[in-house]
């Protein structure tokens, strides 16, 4: 394969232009969903950027940075943003085809059990199912007597 050269550029800087133009076009695509994902969420809590900005810690200039898909937020800031949104980190930055993915437990024990559970045959999901079920029934109904 032979490299391409500009006009007045070395062959390795060429080289090295055209590889940086492909990755900037690979990571504009994710920033694009992740800037989506995080505006049509902070609507949906009616949070102005500069509300959203408070509860993250950011500044809001950087709420409407990422919303415009101008910047990435660094791992911190994602985790507050999640934590503000009510929200995973992997969902704001990759999406889900369900609202599943969205789900954020707090109690770490009882997340490792439905984990376990879903590795269970499906015979045994709708006994689990049925079970859980018939307790939060029963405390709804307990709910609704008092």
């Amino acid at each position: 394969m032979e490299a391409w050269h500009s006009p007045g550029t070395s062959g390795n800087m060429a080289v090295f232009k055209a590889i940086a133009e492909t990755e900037k076009l690979h990571m504009a695509e994710p920033l694009v969903g992740f800037a989506d994902r995080l505006r049509t969420l902070r609507k949906q809590k009616n949070l102005s950027q500069t509300q959203l900005g408070q509860q993250a810690g950011l500044h809001y200039t950087n709420i409407g940075r990422f919303e415009r898909g101008l910047a990435r937020p660094n791992g911190d800031s994602l985790k507050r943003l999640a934590d503000a949104l009510n929200v995973t980190g992997d969902y704001l930055l990759g999406g889900a085809e369900d609202d599943a993915a969205k789900a954020k437990f707090s109690d770490r024990e009882l997340l490792k059990q439905f984990q376990e559970v879903e590795r269970l045959p499906d015979a045994d999901k709708h006994v689990v199912k049925t079970l859980l079920d018939a307790f939060l029934t029963k405390k709804q109904l307990q709910t609704l007597l008092r």
